[in-house]
């Protein structure tokens, strides 16, 4: 499966933005990396640069590679409506992102790996996609024989309340509902996904 496996920290001090989660290193030192990181001569960034870091930054926080972007991408631009917020609710949809959502996982990563290894199930069936695209009324549930994994329990121990409003969630039988797509302002992280639909269609 691929995926980003390099050094999070320095992405997450390039953004200036924690996209994986805490993290001391940003704490630190938040300035961009490098033997020029926190010098205030570095130069302005031209438009192109600006969209394409924005780009970069929801590529990193979703854990999306390129081809996969640019695919999902086009999806969201055949779509009628705003093409930067049917972008954002498809990559909402996905199920390692869905499962992250519920607190199932305690990262997006985290995530991934219990889709891949077989401990979800989608609507009864064990999925082991992360990018499955999940439809609204789908069913996202821990599998019965992962349940016990310690990894699941410490990330739902003490989750009873929902934190978004088009997500159920049951905490006694460790599953979730996709009610909806996500209105744009349910959505939390920190993404222009204007400049986004701005480079593309350059």
């Amino acid at each position: 499966m691929a995926r980003y496996t390099g050094p999070k920290s320095k992405i997450a001090r390039k953004f200036r933005e924690p996209i994986f989660g805490p993290d001391k290193a940003l704490e630190k030192k938040n300035y961009p990396p490098g033997q020029h990181g926190a010098s205030k001569r570095r130069g302005k960034q031209s438009e192109y640069a600006i969209q394409l870091l924005e780009k970069q930054k929801a590529k990193y926080t979703y854990g999306v590679l390129e081809r996969q972007f640019a695919n999902l991408f086009a999806k969201a631009s055949s779509k009628q409506g705003i093409t930067g917020e049917i972008f954002l609710k498809l990559l909402e949809a996905r199920l390692d992102n869905v499962v992250y959502r519920l607190g199932i996982a305690t990262s997006r990563a985290a995530a991934r790996q219990l889709v891949s290894h077989k401990h979800v199930t989608v609507n009864g069936e064990v999925v082991n996609i992360p990018s499955y695209s999940l439809r609204p009324g789908d069913v996202v549930a821990v599998r019965e024989r992962s349940q016990t994994l310690e990894a699941i329990t410490n990330s739902v121990a003490g989750r009873t309340v929902n934190k978004f409003s088009w997500l159920e969630w049951n905490a006694k039988e460790l599953k979730g509902t996709f009610l909806s797509y996500p209105e744009r302002a349910d959505i939390p992280e920190n993404i222009k996904e204007n400049l986004i639909v701005e480079l593309y269609s350059k």
